[in-house]
């Protein structure tokens, strides 16, 4: 239930859906090209030896760069991304950037230097895989452990499926049958998106998101609310639609998720401290199950999160036929295509995504539009009962995504 404001300096763990790192304001994404030999570049060599140090020192950051991020918390990103992506195997450079090549993948950087040859800025970006045959990556889909879904559809065609059809926790990515049901009403005249809705206490919910630290009462159109559910992924935004359209509506797109969980409801029931609440939705009917959500409890601290996977049984779960499918019915609306995931802007026409995750559960969804025209739809889920290796899942994906770019390029001609 995550995930993009840049600041000047903004760390994040690297892998967030979509990649966002510690960043100078105004960083442009970087363009890819062909690989070349170990830069000897002042940014090239500085990069090096972030990864080949064995400690992280201080001294090698500019001040304003310290203000905001100390260096023990870099030698924290760089120590899980060799942990996640295999050893640290070199730097090569990629248009006005870089790549940190792992045994298991390639994390996109961008690296900057004040006059005094200090790092003012440093982004990495989503990891993505090594490129290889399609076939090769959905074999290593399938090695991961736990439960895993993948599907890539090619004008709504698959191309390639492992377990489709097999219902599995999805997080957040369960926003796309909010924005379905919204759609459907708004062309049906019984919402609008001018409408304006004020924020309610009761609606309030935790992260992901910000909505949930505004004033009660403060005011927002159906279209803003959308948009920072799907963008941002902002729950308090999410509870606010979920309240307008209706759960019997969304109960009946997906009578698989009936009752249709808040997110405010689904972290009451995941709170530790409502042990005997969660018993008591679990052991009951669905017909009963909405009054036992109506019962006053707290919500979790955003720390009890923190310490692994909490009631896997309570969740939103979808195929990834479904979400492929969910997925077209709205990759038209311009609010899906605001945050583009892991996939990189340049070289596709449009991009609408939206993935989930929390502990134990991690989603990805995108549909592309290739510049020839042809329309992608690439779903990949992955539960287990213990903590996922994001980074690793986030390269097979990005792998994926990339092996399609070939049969989305223009057809050339020839006089």
């Amino acid at each position: 239930m995550k995930r993009r404001a840049y600041g000047v300096l903004l760390l994040s763990l690297l892998m967030t859906a979509s990649g966002v790192g510690v960043s100078p304001k105004g960083f442009a994404n970087p363009q890819p090209a062909a690989s070349q030999a170990a830069p000897q570049t002042p940014q090239g060599k500085m990069l090096a030896r972030l990864f080949t140090s064995s400690v992280v020192l201080a001294n090698w950051f500019a001040p304003s760069f310290l203000a905001q991020v100390a260096a023990p918390q870099v030698q924290t990103i760089i120590n899980n991304m060799k942990q996640q992506l295999g050893p640290y195997q070199g730097i090569r450079e990629e248009g006005t950037g870089f790549g940190v090549v792992f045994e298991k993948g390639i994390v996109p950087t961008r690296l900057v230097l004040n006059q005094q040859g200090l790092i003012s800025g440093l982004l990495f970006q989503a990891p993505r895989s090594h490129p290889q045959p399609s076939q090769d990556l959905a074999s290593a889909f399938q090695a991961l452990p736990g439960k895993v879904s993948v599907l890539v559809l090619e004008n709504g065609t698959p191309k390639l499926a492992y377990n489709s059809d097999q219902p599995l926790a999805v997080g957040s990515a369960f926003k796309l049958a909010v924005l379905n049901v919204l759609k459907t009403q708004i062309a049906a005249k019984q919402q609008s998106w001018e409408t304006v809705l004020k924020l309610q206490s009761n609606l309030k919910s935790l992260p992901s998101g910000f909505l949930h630290t505004w004033p009660q009462n403060s005011a927002l159109t159906v279209d803003s609310l959308a948009a920072l559910m799907i963008s941002q992924s902002d729950n308090t935004a999410t509870d606010h639609l979920i309240q307008l359209v209706g759960k019997p509506a969304l109960e009946q797109l997906s009578p698989r998720n009936t009752p249709f969980l808040m997110t405010r409801e689904t972290f009451m029931l995941k709170n530790p401290q409502n042990v005997s609440l969660r018993d008591r939705f679990l052991a009951t009917t669905v017909n009963q199950r909405q009054a036992l959500l109506g019962e006053s409890a707290p919500l979790p601290a955003v720390s009890d999160f923190e310490s692994g996977v909490l009631s896997p049984e309570i969740e939103w779960f979808f195929t990834t036929t479904e979400l492929c499918q969910l997925m077209a019915n709205v990759a038209d609306l311009p609010i899906t295509q605001i945050n583009p995931g892991v996939a990189r802007p340049q070289d596709w026409r449009t991009i609408s995504y939206k993935g989930g995750s929390e502990p134990g559960v991690l989603n990805f969804t995108t549909q592309l539009q290739g510049k020839n025209g042809k329309t992608f739809c690439v779903s990949a889920t992955w539960n287990n009962n213990q903590p996922l290796e994001e980074a690793q899942f986030t390269a097979l994906y990005s792998g994926l995504i990339d092996s399609l770019k070939s049969q989305a390029k223009p057809a050339t001609t020839t006089d």
